[in-house]
């Protein structure tokens, strides 16, 4: 198992990458630019967790824990967009939301201690 696994903000930002993935599978046609800038800001929460765990320095590390965790904001405000475009996506979206309250609230106290 890699050090980024036992991660929880890791892992919990996988099980919003696939909760994620079920919205991005219900959403209707005419809604691309939603789902394109969904896809890529789930996927870049795990993937800069996993790097900046992989990094020596703590300032890199915290670097891209400081990209993950704005992925993260950038996640909520999108599913915000899509419950006020859609309102039958309510329950997808406060499943997601809540997972990615969990990740913030790790990263944030993760970059708090930098200081």
């Amino acid at each position: 198992m890699f050090g980024h696994e036992k991660f929880e903000a890791y892992q919990i930002s996988i099980q919003f990458l696939k909760v994620a993935n079920k919205l991005l599978d219900k959403l209707p046609r005419g809604n691309a630019h939603i789902k394109d800038q969904l896809k890529r800001a789930a996927i870049s929460i795990p993937l800069n967790i996993a790097e900046g765990s992989g990094k020596t320095e703590k300032n890199e590390r915290f670097r891209f824990y400081s990209i993950a965790r704005g992925s993260t904001m950038e996640c909520a405000a999108v599913c915000d967009v899509i419950e006020i475009m859609d309102n039958r996506f309510q329950g997808e979206v406060e499943e997601a939301k809540e997972l990615l309250e969990r990740v913030a609230k790790i990263l944030t106290a993760v970059c708090v201690k930098k200081g």
